[in-house]
């Protein structure tokens, strides 16, 4: 009777054991994520032109003072050290200009990025998309892997950026 009793506790103790939820972890590639939202909108493509031109700029500064660094080379090669010395001012005076300018640009450019990363609207919609994908998944914790010093190895096969991707109709 008390082998009955032992058996019939270790098999109901076994089926609690196997009955627990296993804990399972998920990982989505924010960046990715972020990319294929935004791939299309108007203010990545306002974002995406105004550096396009910002550097059309900065390339046309650029080729100015080259021309004047020859010009004052010839200048030198002849001997006319006052003409070379004018030049040399000039470039000074348009390489500064351009220091100034590609920093202030890189200012804004750097918070038109940020403003875009932290949309509220697109966080919104990302947390609920998440939450869905991993109800529906079984995830019991899903991670971002831009947060990687916190990762020290994960499998593809908890990848669900792609079907959070997927989810969010991109």
């Amino acid at each position: 009777m008390k082998k009955l009793i032992f058996a019939l506790f270790a098999l109901f103790a076994g089926s609690l054991a196997f009955s627990q939820q296993i804990t399972r972890f998920g990982v989505v590639d924010t960046a990715r994520v972020y990319a294929a939202y935004f791939r299309n909108s108007a203010p990545v493509r306002n974002y995406e032109n105004k550096k396009a031109d910002f550097q059309n700029e900065i390339n046309k500064r650029t080729e100015e003072i080259q021309k004047l660094q020859r010009q004052k080379a010839d200048y030198q090669n002849s001997g006319n050290e006052s003409a070379a010395m004018r030049v040399e001012a000039e470039i000074t005076k348009k390489t500064d200009y351009l220091t100034q300018y590609t920093s202030a640009k890189n200012i804004e450019l750097e918070s038109l990025k940020n403003s875009l990363q932290n949309s509220d609207a697109f966080y919104k919609k990302l947390y609920s998309t998440l939450e869905r994908v991993a109800e529906h998944e079984g995830f019991s914790l899903i991670l971002s892997l831009q947060q990687a010093n916190a990762i020290l190895w994960y499998s593809s096969s908890v990848d669900v950026t792609d079907k959070v991707i997927s989810e969010l109709g991109l």
